[in-house]
């Protein structure tokens, strides 16, 4: 029996066993959701929160543990401003509707 702990297999650098992070997939996915869709900030979000927590587990491979918190923050941020246009919109239909309605008109 040694005396040393058993060595991580793979090349230099890596972290053995450790499933790679997909840091730059959470932040494309947060900066699309920011451009072009909610869902996917939604996607970056979910996906952020968990791989982040791998990390802290010692699970996944924490090399990307920025690009990940980037990502879920550009989700974060994507569903901040969706819900505000949203409440924005349905505060504007609301006035029209009571300006409307006082106006007198069909």
């Amino acid at each position: 029996m040694s005396q040393y702990p058993p060595q991580a297999s793979g090349p230099p650098g890596s972290y053995g066993s450790m499933r790679p992070h997909r840091g730059a997939l959470v932040l494309v996915l947060g900066i699309l959701g920011l451009l072009l869709c909610v869902i996917l900030g939604i996607i970056a979000w979910v996906m952020g929160n968990g791989d982040l927590r791998q990390m802290d587990a010692g699970v996944m491979d924490p090399a990307g543990r920025g690009l990940t918190q980037a990502g879920r923050i550009l989700g974060m941020i994507s569903c901040i401003l969706a819900i505000l246009g949203i409440a924005i919109w349905v505060i504007f239909v609301g006035l029209a509707v009571i300006g409307a309605a006082a106006s007198g008109g069909p």
